[in-house]
């Protein structure tokens, strides 16, 4: 890696989520706008990541389930999650 490179783990937690109700949500590292990239493409759609289990999960097109929620299919694969922004 290169000293430039700000896309090291070590700023990230292991598992973040979207969702206010969820125990992974953390709004301090969302609000410095977090991409993430699987199995080397952008995801625009995660709703929740696990960097050390190797999955995401991404919305299942417009589908909601019973509460209003986006209904979410786990994805596995190598998961690089970065900043958008060049704080």
């Amino acid at each position: 890696m290169s000293d430039n490179d700000d896309t090291t783990n070590a700023q990230f937690p292991d598992r973040l989520s979207v969702d206010p109700n969820s125990p992974y949500y953390n709004a301090e590292i969302l609000q410095r706008d977090v991409g993430i990239r699987f199995k080397g493409a952008e995801k625009t759609n995660v709703e929740e990541y696990c960097i050390s289990e190797g999955w995401v999960r991404v919305t299942a097109g417009n589908a909601k389930d019973r509460r209003g929620n986006p209904l979410t299919i786990k994805v596995h694969g190598p998961v690089e999650p970065y900043f958008r922004d060049k704080k």
